[in-house]
């Protein structure tokens, strides 16, 4: 049995457990132990995913009426690990003086934002479901997660990473796979779930790009660009234009991601290699956007979202089981081949049959 109408949530992390797992192992303990408690925090979040999934969630908040206007609340979970916490801003209320609580409402406003008013989605769920978001999580937590049911956000341990509501790309990241959750619902390992993944780099690209008004010539494409701290050799989490090029850094080893199939990485860890493999498809996606040129949430975005939400992606598609329905979504919604052309041009560049 699963929640949410039967979607599967699943745990999230934009931290991928690779990268905690090399800073756990460093000999500097301030380094170590804030990744190996965030470890630990991480696997029983994760059994509580499945226990969920078992014995049904809490009973959500009822979705409001459809409006143009999210409705958000944040909390503030003082260091502990008890959500949600304690309310400290509801929609509406004015700014007040913690700049984390203000920057995590502000990025789940942007994600509403982009989802309304550029492909008519109601919220994460299309039906007006409450935003809902606990920051100042435990002590030195170095990640950030959709748990199913809300965003939760770690200060960071100020040694590698900072506060995790900094970037809003990581915030429309999370968000976006409770989208996936209520729509395609694809499977949290392999080539699904780096899909998944890339699917959540993909539009929380979009909404930083949203927000800042940039063409896809302007974006910078990075994942989580100023959330390291500057002692750390390395630009972002994750690179869209360059996958593989985010970091290389003593701390935190060298960013792993292949752009081509010709890298791709067969691991157990990871779920498959779900936050390494999805390179690919992010390389294919930039390719894309950027061969259209104008905003990228535009045409090349729009064609993501019609496959995300149209009902033909299965929950175990392959890349190339998604590369083909770009393609379909293409022809589907606009006139002429120039997107279609650009689509097959950028999945054959990284190695991916999408016809």
């Amino acid at each position: 049995m699963t929640d949410n109408g039967g979607h599967e949530p699943v745990f999230c992390t934009i931290v991928p457990p690779h990268v905690l797992d090399k800073l756990a192992q460093h000999e500097d303990t301030a380094l170590a132990t804030p990744a190996r408690r965030t470890l630990e925090r991480d696997a029983l979040e994760r059994t509580r995913r499945r226990l969920t999934t078992v014995v049904g969630a809490p009973a959500a908040t009822p979705p409001k009426d459809a409006t143009d206007q999210p409705q958000r609340t944040v909390y503030d979970a003082g260091h502990r690990q008890n959500l949600p916490g304690r309310k400290v801003r509801g929609e509406g209320d004015s700014p007040g003086r913690d700049a984390t609580v203000n920057r995590a409402y502000a990025g789940l406003g942007a994600t509403f934002e982009l989802y309304r008013k550029a492909y008519g989605r109601d919220s994460i769920d299309g039906k007006g479901l409450p935003l809902d978001a606990s920051v100042h999580f435990g002590e030195h937590y170095d990640n950030a997660f959709w748990n199913g049911e809300q965003m939760v956000f770690g200060d960071g341990d100020d040694e590698i990473f900072l506060d995790f509501t900094i970037p809003v790309d990581v915030i429309g990241h999370e968000l976006t796979h409770g989208v996936t959750q209520y729509t395609a619902n694809l499977a949290y390992f392999g080539q699904s779930g780096a899909l998944n993944e890339s699917i959540s780099d993909v539009f929380g690209s979009l909404i930083k790009q949203y927000t800042l008004g940039q063409t896809a010539a302007e974006a910078d494409w990075l994942i989580g660009a100023g959330l390291l701290a500057p002692r750390v050799t390395g630009s972002a989490l994750r690179s869209m234009k360059e996958p593989g090029s985010a970091y290389d850094d003593a701390a935190l080893g060298k960013d792993p991601q292949p752009g081509t199939m010709d890298g791709y990485v067969n691991t157990s860890r990871d779920n498959g290699g779900v936050h390494i493999n999805s390179g690919i498809p992010n390389h294919a996606f930039y390719l894309v956007a950027t061969a259209l040129g104008g905003h990228a949430w535009e045409r090349a975005g729009q064609i993501w979202y019609d496959v995300l939400t149209g009902g033909r992606l299965e929950s175990q598609a392959t890349f190339a089981d998604f590369a083909k329905l770009t393609v379909a979504a293409a022809a589907a919604r606009y006139d002429g081949h120039e997107e279609q052309d650009a689509i097959l041009k950028a999945w054959e560049q990284v190695g991916v049959q999408a016809s």
